[in-house]
């Protein structure tokens, strides 16, 4: 297995700059994912560790190795495509056989030379040697798919798919494994059950991987450490936990999960606890600062609701009004707007529990630890 490390990477497209000063250090067996909205940079990023772009400025090493003058082919890195890439007129095993057959052909002895290019011209020619059939058919029942072997692609689901083609990857025994966005065009149910799968094979061949994604519930779910990127620079850097109960900024914590993000005003500050304004409200938090002017952050979890007349959690007690609910099943999203300003709050369900309606007036309240200052 390799590490990867990524050394002040800027990539300049004429006179846009999609990659600016990019640093990455993962380690061998890590899962990593790059997170991010369209158009940040995560895929550019991807394909100069890959070899298929060419990095304008700055070094990527692979195992300690610089390799930016190496070719793509010769990285010794596996890539599964957001459209999978699959050979349509191959069946299972022929496409995840044709990584082998190419490299029997590039480096083999003539024997296998020849054999190779008889098999690329047609499989009616030759064989595949003893030796490619048991890797493929090894990496296939991996996968769950050796019952497959001889189906068409054509004639897979959506997950068979994908998995034929992480097979194809896996099959070479590269250093590193890197995949752009390969369940986006996955229904969500499929997703999920494919996050799982992807993440037990990681874990069990313990191949360092490089997942590419914009939806922050793969990333958080799968990775072991995620970077968040924003304009072709990452914002932060740090495990899943990390990101969302200790976000860097606004942006990182809007991207990573529900937020109720206000402008605020500091107008106390000790060691114990910061009171700040926002609007005509104050709020503690026992989180500290050295600004004036903040980002105030709570989570939609970390807010307390009950009707005017019960008792909620002690803390930061504000009395507003809902304005919409929304039944999710374990929970229930509560809109409540406290004076200006409108909070989501997100509420466990509990059976029998009556549900409170619109215009309801109610009482909100937040622990001060859960009262974020960016």
């Amino acid at each position: 297995m390799g590490s990867v490390q990524v050394d002040g990477l800027i990539k300049k497209y004429n006179d846009v700059t999609a990659l600016k000063n990019v640093n990455i250090d993962i380690k061998e067996g890590e899962f990593f994912a790059l997170l991010g909205p369209s158009g940040c940079g995560k895929t550019t990023t991807m394909r100069c560790i890959a070899g298929f772009e060419n990095p304008t400025a700055g070094n990527i090493y692979i195992n300690n190795k610089v390799v930016n003058k190496i070719p793509a082919n010769k990285r010794n890195c596996g890539m599964v495509f957001q459209s999978y890439a699959l050979f349509p007129h191959y069946n299972v095993f022929e496409n995840v056989a044709y990584g082998l057959t190419v490299r029997d052909f590039n480096t083999g002895s003539f024997g296998k030379k020849v054999s190779s290019f008889a098999r690329l011209m047609s499989k009616r020619l030759a064989k595949p040697t003893k030796e490619i059939e048991k890797k493929v058919m090894e990496v296939l029942e991996y996968v769950e798919l050796g019952h497959l072997a001889e189906r068409g692609v054509n004639e897979l689901s959506g997950g068979q798919q994908q998995r034929v083609a992480l097979a194809r990857a896996l099959v070479l025994e590269p250093s590193v494994l890197l995949m752009d966005e390969p369940l986006s065009n996955l229904d969500k149910k499929l997703r999920n059950t494919m996050r799982t799968t992807i993440r037990r094979i990681q874990q069990e061949v313990g191949i360092t991987t490089i997942f590419v994604t914009h939806d922050q519930e793969e990333a958080m779910s799968m990775a072991d450490r995620v970077a968040v990127m924003k304009e072709g620079e990452i914002i932060q850097n740090a495990t899943p936990t990390e990101l969302y109960s200790n976000p860097s900024s606004a942006f990182v914590a809007d991207f990573v999960g529900s937020s109720n993000i206000f402008d605020g005003e500091v107008v106390k500050s000790t060691k114990q606890e910061t009171v700040v304004k926002i609007n005509e409200w104050t709020l503690k938090s026992t989180h500290t600062t050295d600004k004036n002017e903040v980002k105030v952050l709570i989570r939609p979890e970390g807010i307390d609701i009950a009707s005017e007349n019960s008792l909620v959690a002690e803390g930061n007690v504000l009395e507003g009004k809902v304005i919409l609910h929304t039944y999710l099943g374990p929970n229930i999203r509560y809109d409540v707007k406290v004076g200006e300003l409108e909070f989501s709050i997100e509420h466990v369900f509990v059976p029998g529990e009556p549900i409170l309606t619109s215009g309801e007036t109610v009482k909100v309240s937040v622990d001060p630890e859960r009262v974020l200052l960016l």
